[in-house]
């Protein structure tokens, strides 16, 4: 446990001190200001954050969390660290572990910047705070499904800029395309498609519903990448 502390505090040190997460949280910050501003304060909208939580989040999501993950283990790689980290006593499990949590408690501090937008709310109306419940639960579930997939990338390739891209294309498949491909097939090439969609997972979150399959999959989801990862990690010792 003390190595997967040591490894967070280093992950988040080194976000803190990158211009990158900086711009990243900056673009976050403006989009979801941006789409939470056009959705809901205009004529006849409803004063609620369902049109930012239902698209517009997740849209930016796909774009973000990869630009946050693709440094993780792409640069240890570039820089040669990785051979130090994999000689130290540490196990390629702890060293997976601390920068997935890392990145995701520098998530959760973006997460914490939202809380701007149901407050502005409560100005207008009252606000359902057990649906505002549901839908952090789906965002912590989505952005640790995401960090995972982009920490996978990251572990494949030396250069952050494919890690970012494998990660993009990967996301946008599995949160958008797969959901329309499902409408251009029957059987089960069409159940297999809505259930790897993570937008279907996601919508009863928007919806106020904490349902147990949709919350099993996305950690089952989330600890198959964190497994691969780890096995890709294991794969560099022997290289």
């Amino acid at each position: 446990m003390r190595n997967i502390t040591t490894m967070i505090q280093r992950e988040l040190g080194a976000y803190f001190l990158s211009p990158i997460a900086y711009a990243v949280s900056a673009v976050f910050l403006f989009a979801t200001g941006l789409a939470f501003g056009l959705g809901t304060f205009r004529n006849g909208a409803e004063a609620s954050l369902r049109s930012l939580i239902e698209f517009w989040a997740m849209l930016i999501l796909v774009f973000v969390l990869p630009m946050l993950t693709m440094r993780l283990l792409s640069e240890e790689y570039r820089s040669g660290t990785i051979e130090t980290l994999l000689t130290a006593p540490i196990s390629e499990t702890e060293i997976v572990l601390g920068k997935f949590l890392g990145a995701f408690v520098f998530f959760l501090i973006l997460l914490g910047a939202m809380l701007l937008y149901p407050i502005l709310l409560a100005t207008f109306g009252p606000v359902d705070p057990a649906l505002l419940a549901c839908n952090y639960i789906g965002l912590f579930l989505l952005g640790a499904l995401y960090i995972s997939v982009g920490l996978f990338f990251s572990a494949c390739s030396s250069h952050q800029i494919i890690a970012v891209l494998l990660s993009f294309a990967f996301l946008a498949l599995m949160t958008f395309a797969s959901q329309g491909l499902a409408q251009t097939v029957e059987g089960w090439p069409r159940a297999l498609l809505q259930h790897v969609s993570v937008r279907t997972h996601f919508f009863d979150f928007v919806r106020g519903m904490v349902d147990l399959n949709h919350v099993v999959f996305f950690l089952t989801t989330t600890a198959l990448f964190l497994f691969l990862t780890v096995k890709r990690v294991e794969m560099r010792r022997w290289q």
